[in-house]
């Protein structure tokens, strides 16, 4: 479910900015005109229905035991699902996919921000028994798209370094430099391709990692 649009050829101007805490790189990018649309995903609601996945964006119907273990599957450790349950409640945006056979959620995401400005992507998951089908890509298009209709303009994602080979296809560098002054690591800026920009699929959660990095990218939506 990816936005096609044509490659942009406006060359990006990126400031970093260094943040010591949680060793992040925040690099900013000058906004640029974005024409949105929502029509062209890389798989549309009427796809995943047909394979057999419901879309939500409420954590109504959504079993927060089920949630752990999705976690748990992809390496996050088991969390109390009470603060599960304070986190999403507080969590501006989320989404997720659950699979009609068995009513379990095999995909999620979610943002947090001020709601005006700035967002950022957590815990970006897909049950290991669904990767590969595109879910990933389903639930972050939905959600980026969510938050640019809400005019925020101003979005990270949180990674581990360890899926930096899914990103690099898809328009992803790492900072050559590394994070300065803090040690060896990444930061990463988008492609000019503003599919690339839609098309993440992993993130972390700095409770369970050591290391965090940061994809930080301003929209201008018309």
């Amino acid at each position: 479910m990816l936005l096609h649009f044509n490659p942009i050829s406006t060359p990006f101007t990126l400031k970093p900015t260094v943040h010591h805490r949680n060793l992040t790189v925040f690099s900013q990018i000058q906004p640029i005109p974005i024409p949105f649309t929502t029509t062209n995903l890389s798989i549309s609601d009427e796809s995943l229905r047909s394979k057999g996945f419901n879309l939500h964006s409420t954590i109504t119907d959504l079993n927060l035991d089920h949630l752990n273990s999705v976690f748990v599957a992809v390496g996050f450790p088991r969390r109390d699902t009470e603060k599960i349950q304070i986190a999403l409640e507080n969590t501006d945006s989320l989404l997720w996919i659950q699979y009609e056979k068995t009513k379990r959620p095999v995909a999620f995401a979610r943002a947090t921000g001020d709601g005006v400005f700035n967002a950022i992507i957590w815990d970006v998951v897909v049950d290991p028994n669904f990767q590969g089908i595109g879910l990933g890509k389903a639930v972050m298009e939905r959600l980026v798209t969510k938050l640019l209709r809400k005019g925020i303009t101003n979005i990270a994602l949180y990674s581990e370094p360890r899926v930096l080979g899914f990103y690099r296809p898809l328009g992803f560098v790492a900072d050559p430099d590394g994070i300065r002054d803090t040690g060896p690591g990444m930061s990463m800026t988008t492609a000019s391709d503003i599919r690339n920009v839609l098309a993440t699929a992993a993130a972390c959660s700095t409770q369970h990692l050591t290391t965090c990095f940061t994809i930080s990218r301003k929209f201008m939506v018309h």
